[in-house]
């Protein structure tokens, strides 16, 4: 008699399916057995195998037609624990909170290398490679080794307070300390304390830049390797490669790994036994993604650490405003969620820098380094101390152009300039990469006197080798200029190569972009210049003002961070700003380093006109062949909303769709449309109810040429 076959069991599973497609959500696949939620899968999709995680199905998700017919899952990832309940609904959070496909999120949070990876392939990668035989003398040897002992530093009292709240409270917490008051120290007792009582506890701590990852590592793998063993810390980020990238997840979700630094991308990491979160530089525009799923990692640590029971720390000179007034107690006006901590003290009773405004309309025309501060350089140099000129344009110039026909030197794929690149004789697109050789002469009229306008970090770099290479530094040797940016950063391990330079005191001026203008500790530091700070106070984005004062107080904390250095060096650290508005609110701030001020001045105009943290935004966004094609489909969008009597349309206020700052990249056309609603979880469900809306009208045949759509919910530059 012949045994009846087993029943197929219907699984849904998550792949990475944009949800602007038709194929946006969990899809339905067979098994000859159930299979747990968060286990690994490979499945087909069309001709493509892809990864797969299998998913609890919806509660609403639609019935499967009676006679549908499904596919079987092509293989099971054995031996991978299953990825965790609490994983599973950060991702879902995400999805829903974002408006993006639950396997777009999900596949966002695996690492790229495992995505490609074959059943087989996998379970050779979980195989324990085989241990070398040592020789005895070897053995011995390492067993002789002693571990170095770990010396913790003593806090300062603010320190301890601080410690001593973080441990007494649940949070989460809003750590408000000046640049060079010991935050990082904090982190990492908290981190310790958490990791000591609990045996199998994991942390993730994240930094908004890569750049700011090796240093922190430096410093943690020597608190905690000796602690806990050589896989302890392992780090996160897109600077890694594929190979590393997966060791570490790996290490991180079987729980090998204790500590994870990161980028926002570690938000997703699988850490089943996650007890504290800190995201240092909360305030940083880094932490949100841009591209593809739009997530702020800032956000969803706090949702995490609130779903899982975990300490969440977030750490900042210059708070975002969001933070800032959720931190502020509800008796002055705010929401009283967070537990704001101070510390307003630097390590060693050190002084933050004395600011100095140089009013540029007093000086000469083209004027790069004013008499004043170009004197001031010249001093810290002759007496071995470093400088640090911060200008936040790459390149040599932001554009070449020809006084006799106005020709500029456009990008011939998008509405900008071509970057002009003295080193090595380009322009440069920043936006789609499109390059080409300068030309001899002007291409419209074949003037050879074609002009560079405005300054970039390269010319910057050029112009003060002129003006100082007749200063010497105390040893005789002449002045040494360097410039760190994205360009000489290209390279692998560039970036540490030109930062253990000025740390060992090789260098005597640096001049970079805000990459070097935050988390760094450069202790031989004692002046800090913006040269050209201006463009951000008349920005039509009302963000502007907030990042532009960020990046210059970040960039002053640069500036006399060694006390002792300073006391034996007898001088005073210093920040310079160069400015046409040198009277304007954001300076007044900045001189007397007064971010309560500042901030409680740019929350009294947001609530007056309605910005957020007092509302809430999205933005739907459209790429087309043409632009008048990408206004229409938001044109069509918005009255669809409204033929559709969406939930809480009388909630929200939609903007007529207008083009982007940057609206052609790549020869796609991009057009935007506001969303803005004082009430968040109306935004959230009006945008829900849309999204069928918005796939109805993309389906029609006068939108055929728009190439996507996306929405951006909490969107930070408009």
């Amino acid at each position: 008699m012949l045994e009846a076959s087993p029943i197929p069991v219907v699984i849904q599973v998550a792949v990475y399916t944009p949800i602007h497609s038709s194929v946006g959500g969990l899809l339905s696949y067979t098994h000859c057995t159930a299979l747990p939620a968060g286990t690994l899968v490979r499945v087909s999709l069309g001709p493509r195998r892809l990864l797969g995680v299998v998913w609890n199905p919806s509660a609403d998700a639609p019935p499967l037609p009676a006679h549908a017919k499904l596919r079987a899952i092509d293989a099971v990832m054995q031996g991978l624990p299953a990825l965790d309940a609490h994983w599973q609904h950060l991702v879902s959070f995400a999805a829903r909170y974002y408006q993006r496909s639950v396997g777009e999120i999900a596949m966002a949070g695996l690492p790229p290398l495992l995505r490609d990876m074959t059943a087989e392939q996998l379970a050779k990668r979980l195989t324990p490679p085989k241990p070398k035989k040592l020789s005895n003398k070897v053995t011995a040897f390492a067993a002789s080794v002693p571990q170095p002992a770990q010396e913790l530093v003593a806090l300062s009292p603010e320190q301890q307070t601080v410690c001593s709240q973080i441990e007494q409270y649940p949070g989460p917490f809003l750590l408000y300390g000046s640049t060079g008051s010991g935050k990082t120290e904090v982190y990492m007792r908290v981190v310790q304390q958490a990791l000591q009582a609990d045996p199998q506890a994991q942390a993730l701590v994240m930094v908004p830049e890569i750049n700011l990852t090796p240093q922190l590592q430096e410093r943690f793998e020597a608190r905690f390797v000796p602690l806990f063993g050589a896989q302890a810390v392992v780090s996160m980020h897109s600077g890694m490669t594929d190979v590393q990238r997966l060791k570490s997840w790996l290490a991180a979700h079987t729980g090998q790994a204790r500590i994870v630094l990161g980028t926002r991308m570690s938000v997703f990491a699988s850490l089943p036994r996650l007890k504290v979160i800190v995201v240092d530089e909360e305030h940083d525009a880094s932490y949100k993604q841009q591209e593809g799923a739009r997530y702020s990692a800032r956000d969803l640590a706090l949702w995490r650490g609130h779903a899982v029971g975990a300490k969440v720390i977030l750490g900042s000179a210059t708070p975002s405003l969001e933070s800032w007034h959720a931190s502020e107690p509800a008796i002055h006006g705010g929401q009283g969620r967070y537990l704001r901590l101070h510390m307003p003290s630097r390590i060693g009773a050190g002084e933050l820098p004395r600011v100095r405004m140089v009013d540029m309309t007093q000086q000469p025309k083209k004027t790069v380094f004013s008499p004043p501060l170009l004197a001031a350089i010249t001093e810290r140099v002759q007496r071995g101390e470093q400088s640090l000129i911060l200008l936040n344009r790459r390149g040599f110039a932001p554009v070449l152009f020809c006084a006799d026909c106005s020709w500029k030197s456009d990008c011939p794929h998008c509405s900008a300039h071509q970057v002009f690149h003295k080193g090595d004789r380009t322009l440069r697109c920043h936006h789609c990469g499109f390059t080409q050789r300068v030309p001899h002469a002007c291409p419209n009229c074949g003037n050879p006197d074609i002009l560079p306008l405005g300054k970039g970090t390269e010319q910057l770099e050029e112009e003060l080798e002129r003006l100082l290479r007749n200063v010497q530094r105390p040893d005789g040797n002449p002045a040494r200029v360097a410039r760190i940016d994205a360009d000489t950063t290209k390279l692998k391990g560039a970036l540490q190569a030109q930062l253990a330079l000025v740390h060992s005191g090789e260098v005597d001026v640096l001049i970079g972009t805000q990459m070097i203008a935050k988390g760094h500790d450069f202790r031989r530091m004692t002046l800090v210049a913006a040269v050209q700070p201006d463009g951000a106070l008349f920005s039509s984005d009302f963000r502007a003002p907030e990042r532009l004062f960020c990046l210059l107080m970040q960039a002053a904390g640069r500036a006399g961070r060694d006390a002792a250095y300073v006391r034996a060096q007898d001088s005073r650290p210093e920040m310079w700003v160069q400015s046409m508005e040198p009277q304007h609110s954001v300076f007044a701030a900045l001189r007397q380093h007064d971010y309560p001020s500042f901030a409680a001045q740019q929350l009294r105009e947001r609530q007056e006109a309605g910005m957020p943290p007092f509302a809430f935004q999205a933005l739907v966004r459209a790429d087309a062949k043409t632009q008048e094609t990408a206004q229409a489909f938001l044109r069509a969008a918005s009255d669809a909303a409204r033929q559709g009597q969406l939930p809480h349309l009388q909630d929200m206020y939609l903007y007529p769709p207008i083009p982007m700052a940057v609206q052609r990249v790549a020869n796609v056309e991009r057009a935007q449309m506001l969303i803005e609603s004082s009430d968040r979880r109306a935004l959230q469900r009006f945008l829900h109810a849309w999204q069928p809306w918005l796939h109805w009208v993309r389906s029609q045949p006068e939108h055929k040429g728009v190439v996507r759509w996306l929405m951006d919910v909490d969107p930070l530059s408009l």
